[in-house]
């Protein structure tokens, strides 16, 4: 009853004037306090639980909660129960699609990663098997990716050259991808997924495109039949070593293979594109032109002539790789610190792909144990000889494409990469290098996407600049400082929105008692004597001053304008707060100057519709008293009205 007849006496309401028959001018309600326990909870929970993962656990009994907590970890428990083999059909087709596709994409992703063969398709045997058990994505496909793939390339060939000391940069490799799965992992039992969402949208446009264009320009390698080729990954390097090769170095056997098999992967990717009911034409495309290519070459021994061949991918299911992981020594920390960056850019990758995806089918996605999924398959995987593994864009798309219906294509498709490392590698000897970079110049090309680029430009010019820079970092000097400057402008964009808020001068609508923007509406006039600002966003010790400065400023401009059309001073000024979030110490500081610089101008104060949280910092910190609680209003319009009662009477 107490706290009832608190919140009463909170939205009681003063008459202005009852001679006169004013307006009433509601008091701003002043929430209950509560106490510091309940309020640091509550803000935990915000922070880490928003999306109150344990209200199914409420009111259940103890066998129940068991249940749902190995659901919760396995989402196989759940899907499971209802699995049927209308949908093992579906699953069935898509996994094989979708097997066909990354047998010849996983050998060309190993290349990229300065790995042999057989690592990229033992990345799409063990992870996949332990996301299907954990992950809670339908439609996603595990396996290596071009741009984890080149950057993990990037970063351990800056520690360790693969050519004078192969067995230290593998077992490197491994301990970046144990690290990329403990920082993948963690960040899913923390509940700190939101940390990835600071690589803005923008930047992974940028940094993508810039990804895409490196890996194409690399693959000219093998697509030219280049045998002394530059370890560099800048676009300059990368064609200064091109054409200085072009007179002795290009193979036209090869270009030949490269150009043919190329031309075929792009009007087969037309042909899926142009008609829904082709989409397995470009993911079978692929597997098509090892096979046709390996043939071409073996019956014409174009080997011989100079054509680079795969040669040997070694026989058989994953090794075991435990002890080949730096546990101790100085590559440690250098293996966490790659595992961590590839760790990052993978789970941004793989997260964004099953939101997408998600969304597509109107199924929740959970974040966090995607994250704890992917981390995990990670782990296993550094054990098992695997490097990082990821979602997979183009795989995914043709998984959806196929009709997949739950995370059983996974494990189709691991069976199949199983079935090729047990009895079919052999075959793939006589491949030519030339299709492997045709392939992967195939798919990377839809990771350039002018259209998300062009919008960009259209809607944010500061999200632009941030897209070209991580492209232009990533094509000009390398990945990982495409990719520094990608986070880089990511955090100054960031900083720049809460250090330099935005702040308007409202004005009137005609016949209404709304004030809004004055330049979104130019319509709406101002009000004599009063100014009236309206800050949009938290005051913070960052941007306190220049809060503070800038409504100074803006009333220095107003005056001089007023002056010079000899129009009467502003006597209030008043501050819309209903955007004002929070605001600390600092902010608390700034009212109190700005208060007593507009006493020194014979200027009021005026404050409009705080929320609870900053009316509670005002009354804690005496401000609202300082100030006056008769000049702190619940609407623009009664603090206009009481301000300037005239004006309302003539409106």
């Amino acid at each position: 009853m107490a706290s009832v007849h608190s919140s009463n006496e909170d939205l009681d309401t003063k008459e202005m004037d009852d001679s006169q028959g004013g307006p009433y001018i509601h008091k701003v309600g002043v929430p209950p306090k509560q106490k510091l326990f309940k309020e640091f909870t509550n803000t935990v929970k915000e922070t880490f639980f928003s999306d109150d993962p344990l209200r199914s656990f409420k009111h259940q009994p103890k066998s129940r909660k068991l249940v749902l907590g190995m659901q919760a970890i396995f989402p196989i428990l759940e899907w499971g129960r209802n699995y049927n083999l209308s949908k093992f059909r579906g699953d069935l087709i898509a996994g094989l699609t979708i097997a066909s596709l990354c047998i010849p994409q996983d050998i060309g992703y190993a290349k990229l990663a300065n790995l042999a063969p057989q690592y990229g398709l033992y990345s799409s045997f063990v992870p996949p098997l332990i996301y299907a058990v954990m992950g809670s994505s339908r439609d996603i496909a595990i396996g290596p990716v071009a741009v984890v793939s080149l950057l993990l390339g990037t970063l351990l060939r800056n520690e360790i050259d693969y050519t004078t000391n192969p067995e230290d940069y593998l077992r490197l490799a491994f301990t970046a991808t144990f690290f990329a799965g403990i920082t993948q992992a963690t960040l899913g039992i923390l509940r700190l997924g939101f940390l990835i969402d600071f690589l803005s949208h923008a930047a992974i446009v940028g940094f993508m495109g810039g990804a895409a264009i490196t890996i194409a320009l690399q693959q000219l390698k093998g697509f030219l039949g280049i045998k002394k080729f530059t370890k560099k990954t800048d676009i300059i390097s990368v064609l200064t070593s091109v054409f200085d090769s072009a007179h002795h170095g290009w193979n036209w056997q090869t270009i030949v293979i490269g150009a043919s098999f190329l031309t075929f992967l792009i009007v087969a990717k037309y042909i899926g594109k142009k008609n829904k009911k082709f989409f397995w034409v470009p993911a079978i495309a692929p597997l098509i032109s090892v096979v046709l290519s390996t043939f071409f070459v073996y019956i014409t021994r174009a080997d011989k002539q100079g054509v680079e061949i795969v040669r040997h991918i070694e026989k058989g299911i994953n090794p075991s790789s435990v002890k080949q992981i730096f546990f101790t020594g100085d590559y440690v920390a250098k293996g966490f610190k790659i595992g961590v960056v590839a760790g990052m850019i993978a789970l941004t990758e793989a997260i964004a792909i099953g939101r997408t995806f998600a969304a597509m089918k109107d199924y929740q996605l959970d974040g966090n144990k995607e994250m704890v999924a992917m981390g995990t398959m990670n782990i296993f995987g550094s054990f098992t000889s695997c490097y990082v593994a990821t979602g997979s864009f183009s795989r995914s798309a043709v998984n959806y494409m196929a009709g997949c219906q739950t995370a059983v294509s996974n494990i189709i498709m691991s069976i199949v990469v199983f079935l090729t490392l047990q009895f079919i590698t052999p075959l793939f000897k006589y491949t030519p290098n030339a299709i492997l970079a045709a392939i992967i110049i195939s798919a990377v090309i839809n990771l350039i996407d002018f259209q998300a680029a062009i919008l960009i430009w259209k809607i944010d010019k500061f999200d632009f600049v941030a897209c070209m820079g991580a492209f232009f970092g990533v094509i000009f000097a390398s990945v990982e400082i495409g990719l520094l400057i990608a986070v880089s402008i990511s955090f100054a964009k960031i900083l720049l929105q809460v250090t330099r808020p935005r702040t308007a001068l409202l004005g009137k609508i005609p016949s209404t008692t709304v004030y809004r923007n004055i330049q979104q509406y130019p319509e709406a006039t101002k009000v004599p004597g009063v100014m009236i600002v309206r800050v949009d966003s938290a005051i913070y010790f960052s941007n306190s001053n220049y809060i503070k400065e800038r409504i100074l400023r803006w009333l220095a401009d107003e005056e001089e304008q007023l002056k010079a059309a000899y129009l009467p001073n502003i006597e209030f000024l008043i501050v819309e707060m209903s955007p004002v979030t929070d605001i600390d110490t600092s902010g608390i500081h700034a009212l109190e100057e700005l208060h007593r610089s507009l006493q020194k101008r014979d200027i009021q104060l005026v404050l409009a519709n705080p929320g609870p949280v900053v009316i509670n910092k005002l009354h804690a910190s005496h401000v609202a008293n300082l100030i006056g609680e008769d000049r702190i209003f619940l609407t623009v319009a009664e603090a206009v009205s009481s301000c300037s009662p005239k004006l309302v009477e003539e409106a």
